[in-house]
């Protein structure tokens, strides 16, 4: 069978999603080449994941998805079936798995494929543990971009960086609910009720930045009780939730890496959710950890800092404290899959 008959695995991604970059860190640290797995974009700013088409591999309307053959042995006269992960760790253990530092391919790619995977039991554990805290509702990024003000003048400056997509998806729900009503389109009931759930939540959102340039006294009752809430959601998501997940993560930190030396799953996620948190507080590519970390720090606010336990030395024989955090910057941002996921500029 030649290697044009080969089945390849679909990456449905998006270049602004926080866990496509950790699937796009895997695929460059392992060394999959360009020809290896097809990729394919997906718009959430126009709602391209609420599509039928899209609903009907990835219910969950979710990106990355990775769709791959399942048979393990297929012949030309055989039709292949596929499988669609739709878990973003189920995909990053997956490409770690399906190429050894062995394994030859049909193309040409012969980089190294390093094992990701944690080599003990208790670095099994110790990834989990971080890994569960990064995909925790606690620690969610997303979240954490769409309440990304605590005050009038932040909330500007949000709107003016999250309504084109809200109302680009709050359209496509529209076109799709009445479609689907007016039998235009044949769904399911359960495809109905769930275009019209994450209507509802974009709509909750569009309220409050919809009237982000109006002054809290323009305002009328009902809206500035909204407002308050949101404000009251936000302080929550970043002064408690999550400062306690980094407190979380950075106890279980070894450092540099989160299992030491050696870079390894929890790595990847780690990398695209500090990725976007160092952004939202105002972060850019070329911050150095301890500026990096130094922002985050800075917009939760109320002092606080994390323990600066990470010690090394500075070439001088003198002893430089950082963060583990940013420790982790420094050391992931010198990697050149950082470079290639992020080279034009964090997200």
């Amino acid at each position: 069978m030649s290697s044009a008959t080969i089945p390849k695995a679909v990456l449905y991604y998006s270049p602004v999603s926080i866990w496509s970059a950790a699937v796009l860190l895997a695929l460059e640290e392992k060394g999959y080449g360009a020809d290896e797995i097809i990729r394919k974009q997906v718009d959430l700013g126009i709602g391209e994941n609420f599509d039928p088409a899209f609903l009907r591999i990835n219910p969950k309307a979710t990106v990355p998805t990775l769709v791959v053959p399942i048979e393990k042995t297929l012949t030309e006269d055989v039709e292949s079936r596929y499988k669609a992960l739709t878990d973003t760790q189920a995909i990053i253990e997956f490409l770690d798995k399906s190429r050894s530092a062995t394994s030859r391919t049909h193309t040409t790619s012969s980089a190294p494929a390093p094992a990701l995977a944690p080599a003990t039991i208790a670095f099994a554990s110790k990834s989990k543990n971080i890994i569960d805290i990064l995909h925790s509702d606690n620690a969610n990024p997303n979240h954490l971009r769409y309440v990304n003000a605590r005050n009038d003048a932040a909330l500007q400056t949000l709107a003016s960086q999250t309504l084109p997509g809200l109302r680009g998806k709050q359209k496509a729900l529209d076109r799709y609910i009445a479609d689907a009503e007016g039998e235009k389109i044949s769904v399911s009931e359960k495809t109905k009720a769930f275009w019209r759930e994450k209507k509802a939540a974009v709509d909750v959102l569009l309220e409050v930045v919809e009237n982000a340039d109006k002054a809290e006294g323009e305002l009328d009752a009902v809206d500035q009780g909204k407002r308050a809430e949101f404000y009251t959601e936000a302080r929550q998501a970043w002064e408690v939730s999550l400062k306690d997940a980094l407190v979380k993560i950075n106890s279980e930190h070894i450092g540099p890496y989160t299992l030491g030396d050696q870079i390894s799953i929890a790595d990847l996620h780690l990398a695209s959710w500090l990725a976007r948190l160092v952004k939202l507080a105002g972060g850019e590519y070329g911050d150095g950890g301890d500026a990096a970390i130094g922002k985050l720090e800075g917009h939760i606010g109320g002092g606080f800092a994390l323990a600066k336990d990470f010690v090394v030395e500075d070439g001088q024989g003198a002893s430089v404290h950082h963060s583990k955090l940013g420790a982790f910057w420094d050391a992931v941002g010198a990697r050149a899959s950082w470079k290639r996921v992020y080279g034009e500029g964090l997200y």
